[in-house]
């Protein structure tokens, strides 16, 4: 008989063997740098996330990608076989053309916050999943969290709503998005295989994608507290990431900005909410409002309510002077069960019970500053989560007084901690290791190094 096997009678069997054979082929080809079929991509996804190939045969071929890679076309093949592993959120029910933003993670990070509002006041409908933090980088949902009674669970038709009402809603990622990468991504972590340039930026979009926006602008960070360290690399992740927006019918735009310092002066729950707010009132902190102005008009553009960034900008600058902006951040606060005095009123935001300072230990100029490391000193501090099941402490945080380029005195406070303990020694240390005074002057870094269309 065709499927008798050790004498019995096993069609399983069979099946289970041609998967593994397939699967090897599949392999083999990518090692030699062959290009896969869209078939072929699409049988690995859909066996690989159903149990029927193994981890070995999956890392085998992650660890082929990582070293002979993915033509775009390969890249966006993948980025839809991941999307359609899940749901997709189907957003048709929102009026006008739906504009997402999407920051592959840094230190003092609150743009959202910002281009949101900012984008809605406009008319652009905005609507945002976004998750939790893990680690150096803060997560959206943490940070309203520190508004009391803030909610991202709601419902899709809560989400919809509000977004029709309001122009803006932000929900939690569902679980069951794109489940083939969280799959992968498990794989990827324990194989070496996390750099592979077509599976980051195929994990980044397959998200983004299956989250039903029409269009998507990434703010790609490059420097020391980003996932990119280096230019070259941030460069070649946006282009990827662009490619398969493309590919797949979604208008996409990359801003490349720098991470080799924190992104204004805050870092932390509460903290980045105040200075986000502030940025909408009309403060002047130069490189969150230069970053959170370029997103933006990028973001009104794609959406059809502009031709050029210019004219995008000169009408989201009017927002903000003429309050529209700043009233749009409440609007939506209170939309989503805030607390909307906490932000007319931003003293009623959660305090620490102590301010440490961190002082320079000689005169000199600032000119670098480990992000990374400051990141790592507010999760100490209980602003960020070791492990995925840890509390945040939404009061606690670090507000920066230098930055690169700037002048400082020996014994002149560097940074405040805002702790709920007298001695952050961790935290304390892991400042001083952040930052380095030199006796020569140096230049601030640039903020924008590129825009990838």
């Amino acid at each position: 008989m065709l499927f008798l096997v050790n004498g019995t009678n096993r069609p399983e069997f069979f099946i289970e063997k041609v998967i593994l054979m397939r699967m090897y082929d599949i392999i083999v080809k990518k090692r030699e740098g062959q290009a896969l079929t869209d078939e072929e991509i699409r049988f690995f996804i859909e066996g690989y996330t159903k149990g029927d190939i193994p981890d070995y045969q999956a890392s085998a071929l992650a660890m082929a990608i990582y070293f002979k890679g993915m033509n775009g076309k390969e890249t966006a093949t993948l980025t839809q076989a991941m999307v359609d592993s899940g749901e997709t959120i189907d957003l048709s029910a929102i009026e006008g053309h739906i504009v997402d933003k999407h920051s592959t993670g840094g230190v003092g990070d609150k743009v959202t916050f910002i281009v949101g509002p900012l984008v809605a006041s406009v008319g652009v409908p905005v609507a945002k999943m976004s998750g939790r933090g893990l680690g150096h980088t803060g997560g959206t949902i943490d940070k309203l969290e520190a508004i009391d009674g803030f909610t991202t669970e709601i419902t899709k038709e809560a989400f919809v709503e509000n977004v029709n009402s309001h122009k803006l809603a932000v929900a939690g990622q569902t679980g069951n998005l794109a489940p083939a990468d969280k799959k992968l991504y498990a794989l990827r972590d324990v194989t070496g295989t996390v750099n592979a340039l077509p599976l980051i930026a195929s994990s980044i979009m397959s998200k983004k994608l299956a989250s039903g926006a029409d269009s998507i602008v990434l703010d790609v960070k490059t420097g020391s507290g980003a996932f990119m360290k280096t230019l070259e690399d941030s460069e070649a992740l946006a282009r990827e990431m662009v490619t398969i927006g493309k590919e797949l019918g979604k208008n996409t735009v990359a801003v490349i900005s720098d991470m080799n310092q924190p992104l204004g002066f805050e870092v932390g729950n509460a903290n980045e909410i105040k200075e986000a707010a502030e940025i909408l009132q009309g403060s002047d902190v130069k490189d969150l409002r230069e970053l959170s102005l370029e997103i933006a008009s990028h973001m009104s553009v794609l959406a059809g309510a502009f031709e050029k960034p210019e004219e995008a900008r000169k009408a989201l600058e009017e927002n903000i002077s003429n309050g529209k902006a700043f009233a749009k951040l409440k609007e939506f606060i209170e939309a989503q069960h805030g607390d909307g005095s906490m932000i007319a009123d931003l003293n009623k935001l959660p305090k620490a019970s102590h301010e440490v300072e961190v002082k320079a230990s000689k005169s000199g100029f600032v000119s670098e500053i480990d992000a990374e490391s400051i990141g790592v000193a507010a999760m100490y501090l209980g602003a960020g989560r070791q492990t995925k099941d840890d509390a945040i402490d939404h009061s606690v945080g670090i507000t920066l007084k230098k930055k690169i380029g700037d002048k400082v005195e020996e014994g002149e406070a560097l940074v405040v901690l805002h702790s709920n303990e007298s001695n952050p020694v961790d935290s304390i240390n892991k400042v001083e290791e952040a930052y380095t005074i030199s006796d020569e002057e140096t230049q601030a870094p640039t903020l924008i190094h590129n825009i990838i269309t």
